[in-house]
């Protein structure tokens, strides 16, 4: 069920964070919001440990700032992937990875209380 959650919630966040910034756009219905929501998923699950462990000495000299450039090039490899989804630039996608990050941690603090 908690699968089932995030998934959505994920497809959600991609549709309210082209809603507030102009530079992402979506353009699919429910279908393309659950394929969104799983391949963020996807990519989240398996792409994104692998840039981290890679990008670590990164991570520790910017304090972990890099975070935001290894959400945004997930967002951009979201956006190769989705035709539903479109990011005007690379910028947009950072900004969009930390609108997701941000979405994600408020809607488990919702949710949740004890994992925020």
């Amino acid at each position: 069920m908690r699968l089932v959650v995030q998934v959505l919630l994920n497809g959600v966040g991609v549709v309210a964070a082209a809603y507030v910034l102009p530079g992402i756009h979506w353009s699919g219905g429910l279908v393309a919001l659950l394929v969104a929501g799983i391949v963020l998923g996807l990519i989240n699950l398996i792409v994104k440990p692998i840039v981290t462990v890679l990008s670590c000495p990164l991570l520790v000299v910017t304090l972990g700032l890099f975070y935001l450039i290894i959400n945004g090039a997930m967002l951009a490899l979201a956006d190769l992937l989705l035709d539903a989804l479109r990011v005007d630039g690379f910028l947009w996608a950072v900004l969009g990875g930390l609108f997701l990050a941000l979405f994600n941690l408020l809607v488990r603090a919702l949710l949740d209380p004890r994992e925020a």
